[in-house]
């Protein structure tokens, strides 16, 4: 797809290091790092109408005016453009010091770490809500857990750019759109919200709360009818693994819980946590090597030095020996003076 060292869109030099299911790249004009996305145009034009009558350019382009709104918050990462080259269309976005969080769902989160997690999601999704827009794509693949811990929420142009795409290629035919995007986002219960505005967006952050916390998804993701039967129908596995999130979690994936609503909650919870410590292993028992005990040889006195006693002073007796000394001059002298004044 993209080659180490090549430059896309005019600004982007590519790099070796992968994100995810992205590459990473150096913006030339600014310095930054920045994630690129991209997706694989079909072939509606001949090879030689293709720059020509480029179908997907008006598209970039749209995908592109909608983040003129996107309001600036320290929880969202900004996207930059999305731009046609070759046959693919591409999304750039900021790509600050970080690990995906994609690649740290190997086993379940604690309750504090999920609700920290949450916490500051929810903040960066309140603000594009306040803003008048929808994210559209929250799930494990466009959060960033950045070098401080902190959950920065990207994925917003790639997400825009995705759902254009599918929109493009099923036109006005809603079953054709469905197809498109069963293909482009495959099984993943995140992306398809039974509601569209803030409630699916926070029904999508209930759902990777509920993931994060268990280890498994609350609804079934072996085949697409199978899940979107179960979202239509709000069947999601118990949620007693939640713990103390349960709660929340519920109200999210039930559409009853605002993100307002989650974020005090959050905020009472997190404020309630007990002070982070970190593991030490037990100091006893004493684990002994096998094996025969090899007695130790004691340590041999030095020997004394000729012309003295064998005996010696403590340490702790020394001070009243000496105070007893200089008392016994001053009588011997008091006694003198006495004797030779008589």
């Amino acid at each position: 797809m993209l080659a180490p060292g090549q430059v896309v869109g005019g600004r982007y030099r590519v790099t070796d290091r992968p994100v995810g299911a992205a590459v990473c790249a150096v913006d030339l004009r600014s310095g930054e790092q920045v994630r690129l996305a991209g997706l694989e145009l079909p072939e509606l034009l001949d090879d030689e109408d293709w720059e020509a009558a480029d179908p997907w350019a008006g598209l970039a382009g749209r995908v592109s005016a909608g983040l003129a709104g996107v309001p600036v918050h320290p929880r969202l990462l900004r996207g930059f453009e999305a731009f046609v080259e070759g046959r693919w269309l591409w999304s750039a976005e900021e790509l600050p010091a970080g690990v995906p969080l994609a690649e740290l769902t190997e086993r379940p989160w604690s309750p504090y770490r999920v609700a920290e997690l949450a916490a500051d999601l929810a903040g960066a999704l309140g603000a594009l809500h306040r803003a008048g827009l929808v994210h559209g794509n929250v799930s494990a693949a466009s959060v960033l857990v950045g070098e401080d811990g902190a959950a920065l929420l990207g994925g917003q142009v790639s997400g825009a750019a995705e759902e254009a795409f599918c929109a493009e290629l099923g036109g006005p035919v809603p079953r054709r759109v469905y197809e498109a995007r069963a293909v482009l986002l495959g099984v993943r219960a995140e992306r398809w919200a039974p509601m569209g505005g803030p409630a699916g967006d926070g029904w999508a952050l209930g759902v990777l709360m509920y993931r994060l916390l268990t280890g498994y998804p609350p609804y079934p993701e072996r085949e697409l009818g199978e899940l979107l039967a179960a979202v239509r129908d709000g069947r999601y596995a118990p949620a007693e693994g939640c713990g103390p999130l349960r709660p929340v979690v519920e109200g999210l994936l039930s559409g009853r819980l605002a993100l307002g609503q989650l974020r005090l909650w959050l905020a009472a919870f997190l404020a309630a946590a007990p002070e982070p410590f970190e593991r030490v292993g037990p100091l006893l028992p004493v684990v002994r090597p096998r094996g025969p005990v090899v007695p130790r040889q004691r340590a041999k006195v030095p020997a004394e030095r000729p012309g003295r006693s064998g005996r010696r002073i403590s340490p702790l007796l020394l001070g009243p020996v000496l105070v007893g000394g200089v008392l016994v001059l001053l009588v011997a002298a008091l006694a003198a003076v006495v004797a030779f004044g008589g």
